[in-house]
């Protein structure tokens, strides 16, 4: 049964879709089919959601239904909607699509575009040495059946060491390795919020995130992150004991998108105020590796967890290779035990083969590492360097570390900007990607994981097509925002 979407619900994701700004004229109905694929590609809008009726769309928007009627033609004959008499019509893609590296469907034959909507580096030149030091030590592994629910002793023992190098006391009984950060995360999900329960977020946030919560049928809300200050902490606190979450997520060291580092003291009252509200927390450390500029790294907010709140979860992804998916939970050892028994039911465990290469490039860390930070320190400075030359109304704060900038745009135009790009070779991720029911139009992340003069290159292009968005037709102007009471 496809999911169904009011009008009501779908006018609100489009915002100021009429006009959308364009390089030339377009009629209105163009426009609006226009904006509906542009919800789909930067995935605000899921396929086989069944889209309104065009009567009922064209009250949401107060336009004609001739021009709803027209907008849903257009996107039946580019393969964007499917439509059957009596059922209705659905989402769809057209043919040739495939699953992008952002998770999101795109052509493909997209080849020679440069993806700034994934914040990945290419795995370091040790990988491949480290692949065949594992499979020598593969046949001590050969004796059982291959199934470590909560991984190898080997990979659990140095993630262990690592959170005590951090000054966070951690048996290997606490750690439990997933298939990546993501399965961490829905690991906990599944057994921590049941449907319908409240879940706090970062705005803006992780999508991912944002879409595993929505796939738990969660009730989420969010507290603001200001990109210049970071975290409000009286607006956190107070959220908190007004609605009192079942699980609180939060992105604590170089938050993604916003680059933020949570302070020591924000961390040590965060862990008391979850508690006295009975909240869990999930403390997503992807990026606690990767501080460039030598920049003092504050306690693990687990390490000012008194009453097992406090979840850690991370992965080898973001300084090490996406291609390789480790991740680990770090919880009570109640807890991991938990976890591992609701695992057997999504799978048996990481591959061992996987897990070795995890140990074999953990043991190398702080060349492997130091070399990544290196590298990234480099292209963040030319990135900002090339943001601040081309556009110098845009607002950047330098974060301290991470893989991304988060721009402040000089309009509410990431979405139409992610879409122009397109046609000059860049993949954008627009701010209300990383938001919900899209807000965050004037915000746009880009990562400075590609080599120094593709950024150059990338923000060269985006400027060839921003200044035509603010053509736009003769006799049109936006929407004046409506007061709501």
């Amino acid at each position: 049964m496809s999911v169904v979407i009011r009008g009501s619900q779908l006018a609100r994701m489009l915002g100021r879709w009429h006009p959308l700004p364009g390089t030339r004229r377009s009629p209105e109905y163009a426009a609006l089919a226009q904006a509906v694929r542009g919800l789909l590609s930067d995935g605000r809008l899921a396929l086989g959601v069944r889209l309104p009726a065009e009567r009922e769309l064209a009250e949401a928007l107060s336009i004609s239904r001739t021009t709803v009627t027209a907008a849903y033609r257009e996107l039946r004959e580019t393969g964007h909607l499917a439509s059957r008499r009596g059922a209705g019509s659905w989402t769809t893609l057209p043919s040739g699509h495939r699953v992008g590296t952002s998770g999101l469907w795109t052509p493909s034959d997209a080849l020679g575009m440069m993806d700034l909507g994934c914040a990945a580096l290419p795995p370091p030149p040790q990988l491949v040495p480290a692949a065949r030091a594992a499979a020598d030590q593969l046949a001590c592994y050969l004796g059982d059946a291959g199934y470590h629910p909560t991984g190898i002793i080997e990979l659990r023992e140095a993630i262990a060491e690592r959170f005590r190098a951090r000054g966070l006391p951690t048996s290997p009984e606490q750690i439990m390795i997933t298939s990546g950060t993501q399965q961490a995360l829905d690991l906990v999900l599944r057994h921590h919020v049941a449907v319908g329960a409240g879940v706090l977020v970062e705005s803006p946030t992780y999508p991912n995130a944002l879409a595993a919560l929505a796939a738990r049928r969660a009730r989420i809300g969010t507290h603001g992150l200001d990109p210049a200050a970071g975290w409000d902490a009286e607006l956190l606190f107070s959220t908190l004991k007004q609605t009192r979450p079942r699980l609180a997520y939060v992105i604590p060291e170089f938050q993604n998108p916003t680059g933020r580092l949570m302070p020591a003291e924000l961390r040590e009252r965060l862990a008391a105020v979850a508690h006295s509200t009975g909240t869990d927390v999930v403390a997503d450390e992807s990026f606690v590796e990767l501080a460039l500029d030598g920049t003092p790294m504050p306690p693990p907010v687990a390490a000012f967890d008194r009453h097992s709140r406090v979840l850690t979860i991370g992965g080898m992804s973001k300084p090490y290779w996406g291609g390789l998916r480790i991740g680990w939970v770090r919880a009570s050892a109640p807890v991991v035990q938990r976890l591992a028994a609701a695992r057997v039911g999504v799978d048996m465990g990481s591959p061992v083969i996987d897990q070795l290469v995890a140990v074999q490039l953990l043991r190398q860390s702080d060349e492997i590492v130091g070399d990544r930070r290196r590298q990234l320190a480099a292209q963040r400075d030319a990135l900002v360097a090339a943001v601040r030359a081309t556009f110098p109304e845009w607002r950047v704060v330098i974060p301290s570390g991470g893989v991304s900038l988060w721009a402040e745009l000089d309009g509410p135009v990431s979405s139409a900007l992610a879409h122009a790009a397109e046609d000059v070779g860049v993949r954008l991720a627009p701010g209300p990607r990383f938001g919900l029911d899209g807000t965050l139009e004037r915000y746009l992340r880009l990562p400075f994981t590609l080599p120094a003069d593709d950024l150059a290159e990338a923000v060269r292009r985006i400027a060839e097509i921003r200044y035509d968005l603010d053509r736009i037709r003769t006799g049109s102007r936006w929407r004046t925002p409506e007061v709501i009471t």
